[in-house]
């Protein structure tokens, strides 16, 4: 499925159209049992909607939807055309509709939940699963906005810097980026700063846009 892509986080969001009021809810789930759960608890929050319609991804096979009311075709496949469009998986959506009074028509049904759930997957952004390590690289003072830089440039991330006789940075990066990044701390700092790798593990990384 190429990059294993997951929600950043939990997002909410809302907006109004024709009348008919619009509300999502967005949360990176491991389980079906979870997915399950989310959903009930949406739908127990608003008892009173006309529809909350819902989809989920877990993995690269397990994917679920429902219309919930709505014509056929027109809420649940759309919300799940979003997530499968951005490679996005481990997601559970649900977007619930309080209808206006104006009915939308299957086009206009189809829209409105594809940019529910979409706007709900920008709010919570995405990461990409892999292998991340954690490395701590010390070095001087007049060396650390340029080591700064090129642990950015190798995909890193700053977590903590620690101030003392040396600068210490404490860098997350993708983990077959560490020995790139060490040839290039090799180079500019004529091999005196070593990186040390503190840890690796599977899991997601930074936080990005769509």
């Amino acid at each position: 499925m190429g990059e294993f892509r997951v929600p950043f986080q939990a997002a909410d969001s809302e907006f109004v159209e024709k009348r008919s009021r619009f509300i999502s809810h967005l949360l990176p789930v491991e389980s079906e049992e979870d997915a399950r759960a989310f959903i009930a608890q949406i739908k127990k929050q608003y008892y009173d909607a006309r529809h909350n319609c819902w989809c989920y991804l877990i993995g690269e096979n397990v994917v679920r939807y429902s219309d919930d009311g709505e014509p056929q075709g027109t809420a649940g496949q759309p919300m799940l055309n979003v997530f499968q469009r951005e490679n996005v998986t481990n997601v559970v959506c649900v977007v619930t509709r309080y209808f206006g009074g104006i009915l939308l028509g299957a086009g206009g049904l189809t829209r409105a939940y594809s940019k529910g759930a979409r706007d709900a997957l920008c709010a919570a952004g995405y990461a990409v699963m892999g292998r991340w390590a954690v490395v701590d690289i010390p070095c001087s003072y007049a060396l650390f906005e340029r080591v700064r830089l090129e642990a950015a440039a190798q995909g890193g991330t700053v977590d903590d810097t620690q101030y003392g006789a040396d600068i210490h940075l404490t860098v997350s990066l993708p983990e077959e980026r560490v020995e790139t990044l060490q040839e290039r701390l090799t180079e500019l700092s004529a091999g005196g700063v070593r990186l040390a790798v503190l840890s690796a593990e599977f899991r997601p990384g930074p936080r990005q846009e769509l």
